[in-house]
C-alpha cells in the first residue's frame, strides 16, 4: 500500500511564488532565462578527412597507439582498449563502437586528456562532427530487437489501478526488479524463474480477492511498520491525518469483506512526556480512540511486545469492505513549543539513544498491525465491485453465464490491452464454469479474474508479429502493441479506451494521429509517471534512502526530510513535463519546488505549511537538479561529503560518461593533518592527499574537480562556509583545464557541453521508451533527435515525440523463431 510517513503534500490549486532576500555573502538572484534565446544550438563544419586523420595523429595517438591502448572498454577489434593508430575517418562505419566512443568523449570534453595539448579554437568540435557526419549518412535503419516484457512491480501496481480502481503494494508479491541501463523495465534482464511465476500467482489471488471481496475470507493480519528514521515528533504532522495529530501513519488498506476487525498498535517513547491518545481513522472518521500513558497497557497484552515498547488493541469494530484511508496518529497533548534540553528538535527515533532525565522523548508509533475479518457479514458495493460487474443476472444459471462473458470479456480487452480471441475467452469462462460448480456467479467470476491476472497475455508484454516474416526483416509494430508501447512509456501503465479504439480501427500508426495522442497523454496526469518513474530511476533517486547522515553531527535530518527532497526532485521534473518547457533548466532553472520544513532547509524564507510550492532561489546559490537535497544526500556519506561521487553521479547521470569501477581495496581518506593526530583535514585537503596516487588519478582528475565545485553544500543539502573551521575552497580545474567556481560555475560548464547532457537524456528517454538499451546503431537517432528538439526549442515534448517517431519505437526486426508445433494464439491474431 501507498504509505505516507512524513506528511508530504502537493500543492494542487494555484500555484504560488515565495521569493526572500538572502543573508551573508551570497550573490543576488539571477533572473529568469529562456536557454533556448540565449542558448542557441551551434552547427559545427566537418573537416576534410585528412583534417581529421591528423588531428588523430597530433592529440590522441600518444596514448591510443597499439601498444598502450589507454582506455578501459573493449574496442572493436576485441582486445581491451582503444587504439586509434589505424583509425581513418572517412572509414569510421568499420569501427562503429570505436567511433561512438571517440564522438562521446569528444562531446563530453573528456578527451585528450590534460596535461597533453588540446587544438585551439572549435577544432575538437569539429573533429566530433566529422566522425558524425560519416556514420550518420551512411546509417541505415534498424528498430533493433527486444524479447517480450513482462510488468514489473510499478507497472503492476498501475494496471491494477487502472482496472481495478484499487491500490496495492506489487513489492508485497512480486521480487526486486533487475535494473540495467539505469531502468527495471529492460526486456533482455527480465529473467523468468519457477519462483517469479509463483509471485504472479499469489498476486493474482490476492488481487482478485481485493476487488471483488470474499465473503469466506478468515481472520489475518497485515502490519504496517513506521521507519525509524522518521522523526514523530508534535509538530511532524502527517499528511490525511486529523488535524491536530503527529506522527504514526496514512496508508490505504483494503478490507477484503464487511466484518468485523481490530486494530493493534505497538506505542514506543513517552520520556517527558507520557501522555497521549491514539487516534485511529478510516476515510477521515474517528472509529477509535485509546489512551496512553507510559508503561500501561489496558489490553494487557504487552508481556510480549519488546522492551520499551507498550502495545494497544481497539475493540472488535464492525467495518465495511473495501479500500479505505487509514490513519493511526498520535494526539497533540498540547499546543506550542515543546521544551528540550538535551536533544535537538528535529531527531528521529533512529537517534533517540537512551532514555534520559530532561530528553523529551513524545510517544510515537512503531507499527500498525490490521487482524481480521473475525465475523464475515457480506459484500458492501466498493468502487471495485462497480468496475467489475457491469450487470447483474437474476433469471439463472443462463443469464449468469451470459453476464460473466461480458464481464470477462470487456475486462480481458482491457488486461490483455488488445480485442480477446473467441479462444481467450472460451479459457476464461473454463474457469468460470469450474468454480461455479462449488459457488455461485461471483465465486465463477473472480475465479476467472485470477486466471486473467495469471495468464501470459497479462503479465507479459507479448507483441504479434506478421504471418511468415522471415528473421532479420524489420516490419511495423501492430496497432495494439504500438497503444501499449506508448502507454506504458508515458504513463507507466495500460493503454486508455481511446488509444484502445485507435488502434481497433488502425489509426494509432499515422504519425498525425500518434504525435496528438502523444501530446494528448503528456497533458494527461497520468503523465506523472514520467516523473515517478522515468525521472526518479534517471536521477538515482532510489539511492537517497540508502544514506543516513549521522544524526550526532545531523541532527536535523530525517526520513520526513528525505522524502521531501525526493519529492522535490519529482515535482521539479513533473513541472518541465506538465509545461513543457526546456529540458536544459534541469541544469539552469532558478526556482524549485519546496514545503516548509524543506524551504527552512534551504535557507528560503517566506514558506510555510506542508504544502509544496514553487519557489524562486532568493540567489544563485543553488540551480538546477545539481542544487537539489535528492542528488547531494545520494552522493555523501554519513560523516561528510564526496566529491568523488558526486562528481562519478555527474558523468554517469548528466554526461553519460561513467568512470570505470574503482580498483579493489582502495585505501580509507586520511581524516587528520598527520594521518593519527593534529588538525582535522577538509575534504578537498583529503580528495587531493588521495590524488597524489597516480594509479588513482586518472580517473579522479575527472570526477574530484566536479564534486570539489558542489562542497559548498554538505552531506545533508545544506548550504555551508565551512569545513572543520577552515574556510571553503570550491575552485578547480575541469578535465579539460577550464577554471570553476561552485555550483553556478560548474552549471555554466556543463551549459557549454549542452550537446553532451542533451544527447545522454534523450539516450536514456530513448532506453525507458524502447525497453531495451539503446545500442551503437541507434546514435544517429539519438543525434537526430536532439538535432530536431534543438531547432525547437529543447521542450520536453519534442524529445517525446523523437523517440515516438523513431523507427526503433514503430517497427521491429524478427528474431530467429525457434518451430512448434502450434502456433501460438497471440501470432494468429
Amino acid at each position: 500500500m501507498k504509505i505516507v510517513f512524513a506528511g508530504v503534500a502537493v500543492a494542487t490549486a494555484a500555484i504560488s511564488f515565495s521569493v526572500g532576500t538572502a543573508t551573508g555573502t551570497r550573490t543576488p538572484a539571477p533572473k529568469p532565462v529562456t536557454t533556448a534565446k540565449l542558448n542557441p544550438p551551434v552547427v559545427y563544419a566537418a573537416l576534410s578527412p585528412k583534417a581529421a586523420n591528423d588531428v588523430i595523429e597530433n592529440y590522441c595517438v600518444d596514448c591510443h597507439d597499439d601498444q598502450l591502448r589507454s582506455g578501459n572498454d573493449v574496442a572493436d577489434d576485441g582486445k581491451q582498449g582503444l587504439s586509434l593508430e589505424h583509425f581513418d575517418v572517412a572509414a569510421a562505419t568499420s569501427r562503429p563502437t570505436d567511433a561512438e566512443r571517440i564522438i562521446r568523449k569528444l562531446r563530453s570534453g573528456i578527451m585528450p586528456q590534460t596535461p597533453s595539448p588540446r587544438p585551439l579554437g572549435d577544432t575538437l568540435e569539429m573533429f566530433a562532427a566529422s566522425i558524425e557526419q560519416v556514420i550518420d549518412k551512411a546509417a541505415k535503419p534498424n528498430p533493433g530487437t527486444r524479447t517480450f516484457q513482462r510488468l514489473n512491480r510499478a507497472e503492476y501496481d498501475n494496471v491494477i489501478r487502472d482496472l481495478f480502481g484499487i491500490t496495492i503494494d506489487a513489492s508485497a508479491y512480486l521480487p526486486l526488479d533487475t535494473k540495467s541501463a539505469n531502468f527495471d523495465n529492460i526486456a533482455d534482464v527480465q529473467a523468468l524463474s519457477p519462483a517469479l511465476l509463483d509471485a504472479y500467482l499469489n498476486a493474482a489471488s490476492a488481487v482478485s480477492r481485493m476487488a471483488v471481496g470474499d465473503k469466506t475470507a478468515t481472520a489475518g493480519g497485515t502490519t504496517y511498520p513506521v521507519s525509524p528514521f522518521a522523526s514523530q515528533h508534535p509538530w511532524d504532522y502527517v499528511q490525511g491525518a486529523p488535524l491536530g495529530t503527529y506522527g504514526g501513519i496514512v496508508t490505504k488498506h483494503n478490507f477484503i469483506a464487511d466484518g468485523t476487525y481490530q486494530f493493534r498498535m505497538e506505542v514506543m517513547g513517552g520520556i517527558g512526556m507520557p501522555l497521549a491518545d491514539v487516534d485511529v481513522s478510516i476515510d477521515g472518521k474517528r472509529v477509535a480512540l485509546l489512551h496512553y500513558e507510559k508503561g500501561t497497557t489496558p489490553t494487557g497484552s504487552s508481556a510480549d511486545a519488546p522492551e520499551g515498547i507498550d502495545r494497544y488493541e481497539t475493540d472488535t469494530l464492525t467495518l465495511k469492505g473495501g479500500e479505505h484511508m487509514l490513519s493511526v496518529a498520535m494526539v497533540k497533548p498540547i499546543e506550542g513549543p515543546y521544551e528540550d534540553l538535551l536533544k535537538p528538535d528535529e531527531w528521529s527515533n533512529s537517534s533517540d539513544g537512551n532514555a534520559a532525565t530532561g530528553n523529551t522523548n513524545p510517544p510515537s508509533i512503531k507499527n500498525v498491525m490490521i487482524l481480521g475479518p473475525y465475523k464475515v457479514t457480506g459484500l458492501s458495493d466498493t468502487p471495485a465491485r462497480r468496475a467489475i460487474f457491469s450487470c447483474h443476472p437474476t433469471k439463472g444459471a443462463a443469464a449468469e453465464r451470459a453476464c460473466a462473458t461480458q464481464i470477462l470479456t470487456r475486462l480481458g480487452t482491457k488486461a490483455y490491452r488488445r480485442p480477446l480471441t473467441k479462444h481467450d475467452v472460451d479459457g476464461l469462462m473454463g474457469f468460470y464454469d469450474s468454480a461455479v460448480k462449488t459457488g455461485d456467479f461471483e465465486d465463477g467470476v473472480r475465479n476467472a479474474i485470477q486466471a486473467m491476472l495469471s495468464s501470459p497475455y497479462f503479465v507479459f508484454r507479448i507483441e504479434s508479429a506478421p504471418a511468415n516474416v522471415t528473421a532479420g526483416t524489420d516490419y511495423k509494430v501492430a496497432d495494439t502493441d504500438l497503444a501499449s508501447r506508448l502507454s506504458f512509456f508515458l504513463w507507466g501503465s495500460m493503454p486508455d479506451s481511446t488509444l484502445m479504439s485507435l488502434a481497433k480501427a488502425h489509426k494509432l500508426s499515422d504519425q498525425k494521429v500518434l504525435d496528438a495522442q502523444a501530446k494528448r497523454m503528456l497533458a494527461d496526469p497520468r503523465a506523472q509517471a514520467l516523473s515517478e518513474r522515468f525521472a526518479a530511476q534517471f536521477f538515482d533517486l532510489q539511492d537517497v534512502d540508502k544514506v543516513h547522515p549521522d544524526a550526532f553531527f545531523f541532527p536535523d535530518f530525517n526520513k520526513n526530510l528525505s522524502d521531501d527532497m525526493q519529492t522535490e526532485t519529482k515535482l521539479f521534473f513533473n513541472n518541465i513535463v506538465k509545461n513543457d518547457l526546456d529540458v536544459l533548466q534541469l541544469l539552469d532553472a532558478n526556482y524549485t519546488f519546496v514545503n516548509e520544513r524543506l524551504a527552512r532547509h534551504y535557507g528560503i524564507p517566506n514558506v510555510a505549511g506542508p504544502d509544496f510550492r514553487k519557489v524562486m532561489y532568493p540567489d544563485s546559490t543553488r540551480r538546477g537538479i545539481l542544487g537539489q537535497g535528492s542528488m547531494l544526500v545520494q552522493t555523501s556519506f554519513a560523516d561528510r561529503t564526496s566529491p568523488t561521487v558526486r562528481g562519478k553521479w555527474v558523468m554517469k547521470v548528466l554526461l553519460g560518461t561513467p568512470p570505470p569501477p574503482p580498483p579493489p581495496n582502495v585505501p580509507s581518506l586520511d581524516v587528520t593533518a598527520n594521518g593519527v593526530s593534529g588538525r582535522p583535514l577538509t575534504t578537498r585537503e583529503r580528495v587531493e592527499q588521495h590524488r597524489k596516487n597516480p594509479v588513482c588519478a586518472s580517473c579522479h582528475m575527472y570526477m574530484d574537480p566536479i564534486g570539489l565545485a558542489l562542497d559548498n553544500f554538505d552531506n545533508t543539502g545544506k548550504w555551508r562556509y565551512s569545513e572543520n573551521s577552515a574556510p571553503l575552497d570550491t575552485r578547480s580545474k575541469l578535465f579539460d583545464g577550464a577554471a570553476i567556481d561552485g555550483e553556478s560555475g560548474l552549471v555554466d560548464a556543463l551549459m557549454r557541453r549542452k550537446v553532451a547532457v542533451l544527447r545522454n537524456f534523450a539516450e536514456n528517454l530513448m532506453a525507458y521508451g524502447l525497453g531495451r538499451r539503446v545500442e551503437d546503431f541507434d546514435q544517429p537517432t539519438v543525434r537526430s533527435i536532439v538535432a530536431s528538439a534543438q531547432a525547437n526549442g529543447d521542450k520536453f515534448s519534442q524529445y517525446v515525440l523523437g523517440v515516438v517517431n523513431s523507427t526503433a519505437f514503430r517497427e521491429k526486426r524478427a528474431e530467429p523463431v525457434v518451430a512448434d508445433d502450434k502456433q501460438s494464439d497471440n501470432q494468429k491474431h
